[in-house]
């Protein structure tokens, strides 16, 4: 069983509680794909220099945010790991010459669990999170997928969890999208839609509005869409599921590498 990569916006943790159009999306997304044997989650909320990832058989959930309504301080998913899975990332990685670091206890950030939360409820399907290193090239990011490529034929769905424009300084009242936010996310699908890897690799030269889309203090959420598209290198095919936009410049969008 071959899975797709995808590439996953977040959102505001608030998606955890929230009943909208793009939600509903992720539920059915999750009904609708073949059940994976695991789920490999690379999070713009774990920012390394030092490529890490969890080896926890069972994961705490973290409640990294602040100023939100109580009741998002109760949620948990208590997704197990799976270091089988650790390991066998480990020995793609070794065999690739990546220096990389098992970490014991860190848990799920909500880059990880709030979207897990709406397309995988039960909890009950293996998670191995790891970080991004937002310093990084995006050649750089885009070949630390393409390492794990192997694990898409092993029943792994591997996820790049951000956001494509994601400029928390910059957020209003209205979820009509900005018009700089439409033309940054038209330019980034035309990129992938054609896999036009040196343009998109060169994004903070040539995309239209990036200092506004893509912030210097906010580049770890566009970083795992780098990841996720190594993950699909072999194939090159990119297919936008899913857009919207929440606060006018919060882009909501699912692209499904294959």
């Amino acid at each position: 069983m071959k899975l797709p990569s995808f590439f996953i916006a977040h959102g505001s943790p608030l998606l955890a509680l929230e009943d909208n159009e793009y939600t509903r999306f992720l539920e059915r997304l999750g009904q609708e794909l073949e059940a994976p044997r695991g789920i490999v989650v690379f999070s713009a909320h774990w920012d390394s220099p030092e490529q890490l990832l969890t080896i926890d058989e069972k994961h705490e959930t973290q409640h990294d945010f602040y100023g939100f309504p109580e009741e998002m301080y109760t949620l948990t998913y208590p997704a197990p790991g799976d270091p089988a899975l650790t390991k066998r990332i480990s020995e793609l990685f070794k065999g690739n010459n990546l220096s990389h670091q098992p970490v014991l206890g860190r848990g799920l950030d909500h880059g990880v669990w709030v979207i897990l939360k709406k397309m995988f409820p039960k909890a009950d399907i293996p998670v191995v999170a790891l970080s991004v290193d937002s310093l990084r090239s995006p050649k750089e990011q885009y070949n630390i997928g393409r390492m794990l490529a192997p694990l898409r034929d092993e029943g792994i769905l591997l996820i790049g969890s951000g956001g494509l424009v994601h400029n928390l300084r910059m957020l209003n009242e209205s979820d009509q999208p900005e018009e700089w936010a439409l033309e940054f996310d038209a330019w980034i699908a035309k990129g992938l839609e054609s896999w036009d890897v040196p343009s998109l690799f060169a994004y903070e030269k040539k995309a239209p509005h990036v200092r506004d889309a893509v912030p210097s203090y906010g580049r770890e959420h566009f970083a795992p869409l780098f990841y996720a598209m190594g993950t699909a290198d072999g194939s090159r095919k990119a297919e936008r599921i899913f857009q919207a936009y929440q606060y006018g410049t919060l882009s909501l969008n699912c692209w499904k590498l294959d």
